[in-house]
């Protein structure tokens, strides 16, 4: 097969990857828009529209470890408040916590982190001040954290319950590290302490329970956590064709030393409910850029799951962990229990503090081998020319020194090509429509002239995995959202507004075509000329920085092959 046929099929196996990637997004949207449809709100005694938790049923508590349920099969079944009985706005609180990373809302219903604001993330470029909201309890995309205890009795605080807080605001104070938040529930003469810990400069947020047993019987509970979220589109994606968005996952996610990545999307939590029993690791629920992940940082019994809660647009998707090994207190004393989660953008530096392999929640997908590197080179060449449009030009530039040799083996295989199109254009008219006999023509002068058709093909294909591993970081990579390169590019996620960068890439691309040998099938030829147009119609709406790597890459393989061309003639 000749460099043009190979060429000419990778190029429309990815147009058409990318037209069917744009059919299932605009398949699933026209579902989110069928499902929205049929959400109705119910109006409250104020006239206030309640959230999708005054829907919600009993089936949002896990239940509690086999252990105690078998201790208690004599008991009656524990109680949970019912939806109806959720609170109305006038009895319920919010605590608002800020520190230099984070804006957090708490409700003292349920004590849940319903609300957090990342202040160094702006939602929009053009407006700065506004920052990005990663956990919200209002709107279509709900999105928000929810923890409790279990055990044998009815009366363990879960995320059904109301607390009571002692402020309605806190501040991480100038030259303090961290700041805690307590929530306080009593029942059955026990007392109990929800205690929230933020920490400067980090997105790890630390959940204490503190339990005071004032019984004279020992007290046993168990701790969980779980993110709800409903089933959105994330449109923290960029926009293509108007139809959708770039591929990337959203849905939950879970990480064991024994079974390492695996996503856990909608669709498997609807088939079936995730039961993973281990004994470290983390469980999370991933956008493109952000994450909200649980820790499972100490070496114990935990169990993964998953909950349904709802239909339609109201669907409620719950994943989350909970501790196999009780928290006992004898009677009289006091005991905690203890869980970390991480709720913020997916910085690579502050993945890797957790030590559990957080860090993979960046989806580089089956070439992370690859694309890791990449990743640390890129970021590497970052911290000295700190602008990260430099950043991938250069990072372009060294992948492409790298694969010199390759690519000088090839472009002086298509440099003998080239010389031999007058006579395989000869051939081509002198056989007419016979295939069989051009074909063997055709061979015998390979093989005459030594030419090895496949040499322009091989040290290609070689390079290709390396190309889509760079695609998958430059995607990824939340570092590049709204960082700019300069002049008018001041988001490398975003697409050109002038679209000066996919135009010169199509250039590019024509300007590459006219080095290389000619097809001598004409409907070959016709099609090479339209994939320049096709493809700077794509790259309209790639972002900035895609755009900006094709291009470099491009033009680097135009002064390579220009050079190799030249000496070998």
């Amino acid at each position: 097969m000749d460099f043009q046929r190979l060429f000419l099929i990778g190029a429309l196996v990815l147009v058409l990857t990318l037209l069917y990637q744009k059919w299932l997004m605009f398949e699933s949207e026209t579902a989110d828009l069928q499902r929205s449809a049929q959400t109705l709100t119910a109006p409250t005694s104020g006239g206030e529209a309640v959230t999708l938790e005054a829907t919600a049923k009993t089936a949002d508590v896990p239940s509690a470890p086999p252990a105690v349920v078998t201790e208690s099969a004599n008991a009656s079944a524990p109680t949970v408040t019912l939806a109806n009985q959720v609170p109305t706005a006038n009895t319920r609180q919010r605590v608002e916590v800020i520190t230099d990373l984070l804006r957090a809302e708490l409700d003292t219903y349920g004590g849940d982190l319903r609300v957090l604001d990342l202040i160094t993330y702006p939602e929009e470029l053009e407006a700065p001040d506004v920052p990005f909201r990663l956990l919200t309890d209002s709107g279509p995309n709900l999105y928000w954290v929810q923890n409790g205890l279990l055990g044998s009795q009815s009366d363990l605080p879960n995320h059904h319950s109301e607390y009571t807080a002692t402020k309605k605001r806190y501040v991480l104070a100038e030259g303090k590290d961290h700041i805690e938040v307590p929530l306080h529930f009593e029942s059955g003469g026990i007392q109990y302490r929800k205690v929230y810990t933020f920490h400067r400069d980090s997105y790890y947020v630390d959940v204490r329970y503190e339990v005071q047993n004032n019984t004279n019987k020992k007290w046993q509970g168990y701790l969980y956590a779980q993110f709800v979220s409903t089933e959105t589109s994330d449109d923290e994606n960029t926009s293509f064709l108007g139809l959708g968005r770039l591929p990337s996952y959203t849905g939950g996610a879970i990480y064991t030393p024994e079974e390492k990545y695996t996503k856990i999307d909608f669709d498997d939590m609807r088939e079936e409910p995730l039961v993973k029993n281990t004994t470290s690791g983390w469980v999370a629920m991933l956008q493109h850029y952000f994450v909200g992940a649980l820790l499972a940082e100490k070496e114990s019994q935990y169990e993964f799951y998953s909950l349904v809660n709802g239909t339609g647009a109201t669907t409620q998707y719950s994943i989350g962990y909970k501790h196999l090994a009780p928290l006992s207190v004898a009677a009289g004393r006091r005991g905690e229990i203890n869980g970390r989660m991480f709720v913020g953008p997916k910085e690579n530096k502050r993945l890797v503090e957790a030590n559990r392999q957080l860090e993979l929640a960046v989806d580089f997908g089956w070439l992370t081998p690859v694309s890791a590197p990449l990743f640390w080179l890129l970021t590497q060449i970052q911290r000295v020319v700190v602008n990260w449009g430099l950043s991938i030009v250069l990072l372009t530039a060294l992948v492409k020194l790298v694969f010199f040799p390759l690519s000088a083996a090839s472009y002086k295989s298509m440099a003998k090509m080239k010389k031999l199109g007058p006579r395989m254009k000869t051939l081509k008219e002198r056989y007419g429509d016979d295939k069989q006999k051009f074909q063997q023509a055709m061979m015998e002068m390979y093989k005459k002239d030594k030419i090895n058709p496949l040499g322009g093909c091989l040290p290609i294909v070689v390079q290709i995995p390396v190309f889509i591993a760079l695609y998958w970081v430059l995607l990824e990579s939340v570092e590049l959202r709204q960082a700019p390169l300069a002049l008018w590019i001041h988001d490398l996620s975003s697409p050109d507004p002038f679209y000066v960068l996919p135009i010169l890439m199509g250039a590019s691309m024509f300007a590459q075509q006219l080095l290389n040998p000619a097809p001598v099938d004409p409907m070959q030829a016709n099609i090479m000329r339209i994939l320049p147009i096709m493809f700077t119609l794509f790259f309209l709406w790639f972002p900035s920085g895609l755009v900006l790597y094709w291009l470099v890459n491009n033009l680097l393989s135009i002064t390579q092959q220009w050079f190799v061309m030249r000496k070998f003639a």
